[in-house]
């Protein structure tokens, strides 16, 4: 029997929960909650989730035994998927906003604007293999292709930094996200080595 702790459905359930309530505080007071916190939530939400993803691999390379270790590098996958969809959901609050391609295309000479598109167009591969079948039928060209994601990432926080009226929370996640990197490397190069 399957624990609650291993439901996937459960996971989904809790990675869902800050969109409905994003949903649901503009929906329900949309003159407190508009637009810019809708647009800036879904976007941290969706770095976060990112750096989530990208922090399983340190961790589990550092706590190798530990069974939660395991079950993080099991939901990984959930995770980036869940990133990505809080990045879909940022970009269709934009393009509502929005409400014309003519603007939508007049925005891409904006820097900020272009990298945000360059990272979604980034991820929507990685989306879209995240699944037990693509991993079965890319085999080894699974790995490669989703080693996308840290281009991806460096995309997106300089998307937030960029677009940010005051970037000072952005360049701390740009830190915090270097250090998930640097402590990656790091333990990487010592397992080949040892």
């Amino acid at each position: 029997m399957q624990t609650k702790r291993d439901s996937r459905p459960l996971l989904w359930l809790l990675l869902a929960l800050p969109g409905l309530w994003i949903l649901g505080q503009w929906a329900l007071t949309p003159q407190d909650y508009g637009y810019g916190h809708a647009i800036a939530d879904s976007g941290k939400w969706a770095a976060w989730l990112l750096m989530a993803t990208l922090a399983v691999t340190p961790l589990r390379l550092a706590f190798r035994r530990q069974a939660w270790t395991l079950w993080l590098m099991r939901r990984r996958r959930d995770l980036g998927v869940a990133s990505f969809t809080y990045a879909a959901g940022h970009t269709l609050v934009y393009l509502w906003r929005k409400g014309s391609l003519d603007i939508v295309l007049g925005e891409l000479a904006s820097d900020y604007i272009l990298v945000g598109w360059f990272a979604l167009a980034l991820f929507l591969p990685l989306a879209i293999t995240s699944n037990d079948v693509s991993v079965r039928r890319l085999k080894r060209s699974w790995k490669l292709l989703h080693r996308l994601v840290y281009p991806a990432a460096i995309l997106t926080f300089l998307h937030w930094v960029w677009s940010a009226f005051d970037p000072t929370t952005a360049w701390i996640h740009v830190g915090i996200l270097a250090a998930i990197e640097i402590v990656r490397l790091a333990l990487q190069r010592r397992q080949r080595v040892t």
